[in-house]
């Protein structure tokens, strides 16, 4: 490892230690070092509050003039909620600066390594690139498409059932299993499930963690079949949208309003079904840039057929349950050849607890 990637790996750990709290706005960590000492230390950890760059020059005080700044995403060039701070590095006199990515935001991409270019910066790009573009894939997806980074997780059996024939689902996986869903349950905008779900188990769809975020609660009902009593609508421990289709009862919606729900229908010309491809607008428009879907065989499937799903975290228990008639993950009429499914990429898995949990990306674009 070399002195730049030594840096930026520091940068990079700093940035990580935020996630779950910037969004809509990206993962940004930043270190300053002058003749060898950091001097400077900083991550983003609000939308509004000062960015990593400005943190760490902060800290850094005089002892930034002529040093060298490591920053995890390009330095932003445009007036936001805070001000440029490509600006902020060339006036606190910085004789270097070395970023891992471009930012992919069209108001920045480019701008911010050219203010400190003209400023006769030395500016170094890629240095732990990948991992910086990973770290905030859902950023990278949302600042392009305006459209939430969608997630689907599962826990399956070894031989990839949800629940016994019984439809008895408790527990698959072990509790270090269930703890990491929980985690990401808090680094998500947004949990969805469809209504079949809230009807069968009455989840509450909440982070159990000290100090976890509860995630906005996403309710798929094309015809609002949601109990009034569900704990999705009673228990107020976050916010409940749901998302429903052309045939729904308008009395229901009233009811739900007045109980502090927000219910947004959607229109499909083909089906009574919640439009998808719309619900994701809406969740965009509304700055929820990432979903976490925990949905039952069919709610998956929707997601996966219209090509909407960006990455799958399927946890895997060392148990058969076997059964004709004992659910998969993934329902839907499936592919009829070989040839038609879908393939996932960049796989990784990694053991939590006795369980396995398997991470690929999508395919397929939005």
């Amino acid at each position: 490892m070399n002195t730049h990637e030594k840096y930026m790996r520091l940068a990079l750990e700093n940035a990580r230690s935020a996630k779950g709290q910037t969004e809509p706005n990206p993962l940004v960590g930043s270190v300053i070092v002058n003749n060898g000492r950091i001097v400077g230390i900083g991550a983003h950890l609000k939308p509004g509050e000062p960015h990593a760059e400005i943190h760490a020059l902060r800290m850094a005080g005089g002892q930034a003039q002529g040093a060298t700044i490591y920053v995890t995403l390009e330095p932003c060039s445009h007036h936001g909620r805070t001000g440029p701070c490509a600006e902020a590095i060339v006036k606190a006199g910085i004789r270097r600066a070395v970023i891992a990515a471009l930012d992919p935001n069209p108001l920045v991409s480019g701008r911010g390594v050219q203010i400190l270019k003209d400023a006769g910066i030395e500016v170094i790009v890629g240095v732990c690139e990948q991992e910086s573009i990973r770290m905030n894939e859902v950023f990278n997806q949302y600042i392009v498409n305006k459209r939430p980074f969608i997630t689907i997780k599962s826990a399956v059996t070894l031989d990839g059932k949800i629940a016994t024939r019984t439809s008895e689902s408790k527990w698959i996986t072990s509790e270090a299993a269930r703890e990491d869903v929980h985690r990401l349950r808090h680094e998500h905008v947004g949990i969805l499930v469809g209504v079949q779900t809230v009807i069968h188990d009455n989840p509450q769809l909440t982070t159990r963690l000290p100090e976890g975020r509860n995630p906005i609660r996403i309710i798929l009902d094309s015809k609002l079949r949601i109990p009034l009593d569900a704990r999705v609508i009673t228990d107020g421990e976050a916010p409940t949208w749901i998302f429903t289709g052309r045939a729904y009862d308008e009395g229901k919606r009233s009811q739900l309003e007045q109980l502090g729900v927000k219910v947004y229908p959607t229109q499909d010309e083909n089906s009574e079904r919640v439009n998808l491809p719309q619900m994701l607008d809406i969740l965009g428009a509304a700055e929820v840039s990432s979903v976490f879907v925990e949905g039952g065989a069919e709610v998956n499937a929707s997601f996966v057929q219209q090509g909407l799903a960006d990455k799958l975290v399927l946890y895997m228990a060392p148990k058969l349950v076997g059964g004709r008639t004992a659910p998969g993950f993934l329902g839907g009429e499936g592919a009829s050849a070989m040839s038609d499914a879908v393939a996932l990429q960049d796989l990784s898995v990694t053991q939590v607890g006795v369980d396995w949990k398997i991470e690929g990306y999508f395919g397929r674009g939005k």
